[in-house]
């Protein structure tokens, strides 16, 4: 965990996500990724925190940040995309790290296709957000500031 003065948070996006703004609208809004990652900065610096953003279209690299946020952040915010309803590696990481986690969905996923109604990461997560827009990571983004317990100094 980081101190008083470097709180800070991974924001962690899945695959396609760096498709936003282009790719199917209707659904996912017209915000892009920058301004994702703009939302959630701005509402962890009116905290006085800091965030970490990752996107990347392959579970491994996930994964791999998700083990690089234990003794760099204080929590994840993290929109597993596609891989919310078929990884189970992405959840066990998540449990592996003891940090606390929020899922983030754009859409909500219990208004779409049966399959996608389901998510593995949902079982490790402190909350789930989603059918929110891009003002769920804003949301979760303040979730786990509030829930924070203090900064050991």
């Amino acid at each position: 965990m980081t101190t008083a003065s470097t709180r800070n948070l991974l924001v962690l996006n899945g695959p396609n996500l760096n498709l936003l703004g282009t790719r199917e609208p209707a659904i996912y809004g017209s915000s892009t990724l920058a301004d994702v990652e703009a939302a959630a900065i701005a509402a962890a610096s009116a905290h006085g925190w800091t965030v970490d953003c990752v996107q990347s279209n392959h579970e491994g690299d996930l994964i791999d940040a998700i083990h690089a946020a234990r003794g760099t952040a204080d929590g994840i915010v993290i929109n597993p995309a596609a891989y919310s309803h078929t990884s189970v590696a992405i959840p066990d990481a998540l449990s592996g790290v003891e940090l606390p986690v929020v899922e983030v969905h754009l859409s909500n996923i219990h208004r779409r296709e049966e399959f996608r109604h389901h998510s593995f990461v949902s079982a490790v997560a402190q909350a789930v957000i989603c059918g929110a827009g891009i003002s769920g990571y804003r949301l979760a983004v303040e979730y786990l500031i509030e829930s924070a317990a203090p900064a050991a100094d």
